[in-house]
């Protein structure tokens, strides 16, 4: 029975686990673009004018990652960068009329539709879920790790300058 319950739990992390690593090489595909990179477009689309720090504040990613991920959209010409009108220093970013198209063919963020079902549970299920995973996090001696809340398929480690220097490799799992 125990053994049963334990292979239960396994088999369904590694569904999660294949979900969101299907869903990233399916986003490849489609668009040629990370997860990652998808959440910042999106950012960028309902907030335009924005900075980098306010986009790495949105998303709870750091200021680094963002900044690397802002130069990689730039350099693939779906973002600019601009100075602010009002204030020279600050340097706001948009979406290029090519930015605006590929977002409009994107597929949503698996995110999105995993918090439109989350939302839709009674709220004791959602604290139920909560704690069972934070547990699960823990078993895994993942609970240090910082993470950001999007669902990915482990392209978020590339962008991130400081991956070099993480603990151990959170995408470990998805191979």
């Amino acid at each position: 029975m125990q053994e049963e319950l334990t292979d239960a739990v396994l088999v369904s992390l590694r569904r999660i686990i294949r979900a969101t690593s299907l869903y990233s090489r399916r986003l490849g595909k489609e668009t040629g673009l990370t997860t990652a990179q998808l959440v910042v477009l999106r950012q960028v689309e309902s907030h335009p004018g924005v900075s980098v720090s306010e986009i790495a504040r949105q998303i709870s990613l750091s200021q680094a990652t963002v900044t690397t991920l802002v130069k990689q959209l730039e350099s693939d010409a779906l973002l600019t960068k601009r100075k602010a009108t009002a204030d020279k220093r600050r340097i706001e970013i948009a979406l290029t009329t090519r930015g605006q198209h590929l977002l409009a063919s994107a597929p949503m963020p698996l995110q999105d539709s995993f918090v439109k079902r989350f939302t839709e549970l009674q709220s004791w299920e959602q604290h139920a879920i909560v704690a069972s995973l934070e547990r699960v996090a823990g078993m895994m001696d993942a609970q240090e790790l910082d993470a950001a809340p999007m669902l990915t398929g482990g392209e978020l480690a590339s962008a991130e300058p400081e991956a070099a220097h993480a603990a151990p490799d959170r995408d470990s799992l998805t191979g």
